[in-house]
């Protein structure tokens, strides 16, 4: 029973030394005058808009660069995770 506790702290532990790496790491995506910059944590740091775009622009632009954004940082944590030696999962 206190093995699976220390396990599951560790595991915690882990995952906190991984949140932490990601939050230091960052992307940015630019389509059609907007600039669009994310955390490894997924977080929106900056949204950078051409102000001579109209708000039917904005619209089309925003769903394909946010799916971009959200795609690099899913292989950023990817990445990440296999360079930290991944999480450490009992029986897996």
């Amino acid at each position: 029973m206190f093995n699976k506790i220390k396990h599951l702290k560790d595991l915690r532990n882990q995952a906190k030394t991984l949140e932490n790496a990601l939050e230091q790491k960052t992307i940015t995506v630019e389509r059609g005058g907007i600039s669009l910059t994310m955390d490894g944590n997924q977080a929106i740091r900056e949204i950078k808009i051409n102000p001579e775009l109209t708000p039917g622009q904005i619209e089309n632009i925003i769903p394909p660069l946010f799916k971009e954004a959200n795609d690099r940082v899913r292989r950023l944590m990817a990445e990440t995770m296999q360079s930290m030696g991944g999480l450490n999962f009992p029986g897996m």
